[in-house]
């Protein structure tokens, strides 16, 4: 795995963690296209991705995440994930597909999540 790959990643939990906008911008490039693989689409540009992102809040205190590299090139990384919330419980199985440009910022991310068992 990259230092690049593993860098971005503890960023983006980072990110996640804090819902602060300067982390969430410095995720990606200011064209970047987001997709959350929801009916709401994609979201794009730096701006909307970090409106988009700080609208869902989650609570940092209710959730876990653990991910693995399963594929990486020199652009492209794909990652799956588990995240874990505690209340209520739920538990999601996840896929990034995360394209770098030349500055390891992410220019293009789609996510799939499917909800599991939290058992």
């Amino acid at each position: 795995m990259s230092e690049r790959l593993h860098d971005w990643m503890d960023r983006y939990v980072l990110a996640w963690s804090t819902n602060d906008p300067d982390q969430i911008a410095g995720l990606f490039s200011d064209d970047a296209v987001y997709d959350p693989q929801t009916d709401g689409g994609e979201w794009h540009g730096i701006d909307e991705i970090v409106q988009q992102w700080i609208e869902i809040d989650d609570d940092e205190d209710n959730w876990e995440f653990e991910w693995r590299l399963l594929v990486e090139s020199d652009d492209l990384a794909i990652v799956v994930g588990k995240t874990r919330y505690f209340e209520p419980p739920m538990s999601y199985r996840n896929l990034f597909v995360v394209r770098f440009d030349d500055q390891d910022r992410c220019y293009d991310f789609t996510e799939w999540y499917i909800e599991e068992d939290p058992g």
